[in-house]
């Protein structure tokens, strides 16, 4: 798993942050997912590539997103959708998967404060 992230932390902008390939948990159901990925990933054209995954096309490369519906996390009474996501970039420069993900991450927040 990677670091968590917060404010004006200095990793978020160090290139082995936002490796070639990495996981993530997400807090959301499928169709949430979807529903959010346009706006993640701003002006870059994507295509479905299944029922559980993505291409995302960046520059001359290429990001490869598929997920996985994990347990519900149960707090108390509370139960929370999961996701996990993999992530893997494909001839994209490190400063160029800084920038997407910075973005990305950005717009994918949810609640916090």
């Amino acid at each position: 798993m990677l670091p968590r992230k917060g404010g004006d932390d200095a990793s978020m902008h160090d290139p082995a942050v936002y490796g070639e390939s990495f996981e993530r948990e997400h807090g959301c159901t499928p169709a949430e997912w979807l529903g959010w990925l346009p706006g993640a990933i701003g002006h870059h054209e994507w295509r479905a590539a299944g029922a559980d995954g993505a291409r995302v096309a960046i520059g001359a490369g290429t990001l490869q997103l598929l997920w996985q519906v994990l347990s519900p996390r149960q707090i108390a009474s509370v139960r929370l959708p999961r996701l996990c996501v993999q992530y893997r970039f494909a001839g994209v420069p490190a400063d160029e998967r800084v920038r997407f993900m910075q973005h990305f991450d950005l717009y994918m927040q949810r609640g916090g404060g």
